[in-house]
């Protein structure tokens, strides 16, 4: 099997796979026909295309092959239909999901490297092309996006990326490694998601903990407000209106 076939087949089924998850979301919102297609050919194209805008690749093969709307468009329909047959929709799109993540990250990477871009620009072309479906998904149905969660998504997109080059630079990019790669991609997600594994947030002090700093009562006057309790120290950082006359 040649790079260029590889390249394609794992680009349909990522496509594929991406397209069920964001018709997954979709019926879970309940949406029609059309704005469950829609919502699964975003998912399934979004990242695609922005990998072939960034390596200079024009019209984009969403675009230019009639396969790659095909099998998004499909696969949207299917869910559609077959959707009541789907046991715990919820857990079926985390799934999809983490497939459509591993694939997608493996292909950009590795088209990205044949592009001649260089290792560190790869990496990173991969990694979008593999949350940026999942990104529109997100957006299109309402949810906070899981790259902007407390969640190994990105991370486990970018490590992925970063094997694929490793496995570029030693010459041994082949099924067996790059296979291996897009399940160490899927699981990572998948455990992280079963053990709760997060990124580091930032630590903010309860609400009515913090005191108020030495301008609170100044500002507040300025402002024609006066510190409830006549602004002692210590006192929480809340403010009543002034009465005139």
């Amino acid at each position: 099997m040649t790079t260029s076939t590889a390249l394609l087949i794992a680009d349909l089924t990522g496509v594929a796979v991406f397209a069920a998850s964001g018709a997954s979301a979709a019926v879970a919102k309940r949406l029609d026909l059309f704005g469950v297609a829609f919502v699964g050919f975003v998912a399934a194209l979004g990242g695609g295309i922005f990998r072939d805008l960034a390596i200079g690749e024009a019209p984009p093969l969403a675009f230019a092959d009639w396969r790659y709307v095909a099998a998004a468009g499909l696969c949207a329909a299917a869910v559609f239909w077959l959707h009541p047959q789907l046991a715990r929709l919820r857990t079926t799109v985390l799934v999809l999901d983490a497939a459509g993540l591993a694939l997608f990250t493996v292909a950009g990477t590795l088209k990205a490297l044949d592009a001649q871009v260089p290792a560190v620009g790869a990496c990173l072309i991969g990694m979008l092309t593999a949350i940026g479906g999942g990104l529109a998904r997100d957006l299109l149905t309402g949810e906070i996006p899981v790259v902007l969660r407390r969640e190994i998504y990105a991370v486990a997109a970018l490590l992925g990326s970063i094997g694929v080059a490793v496995l570029d630079a030693i010459d041994h990019a082949d099924a067996v490694g790059l296979t291996a790669v897009a399940v160490g991609v899927f699981a990572l997600r998948l455990v992280s998601l079963r053990r709760r594994w997060s990124a580091p947030v930032a630590t903010m002090p309860p609400p009515g903990t913090g005191t108020p700093g030495p301008g609170t009562a100044r500002d507040a006057a300025a402002h024609g407000c006066a510190p409830v309790n006549g602004g002692n120290a210590g006192d929480p950082p809340a403010f009543l209106p002034r009465v005139s006359g």
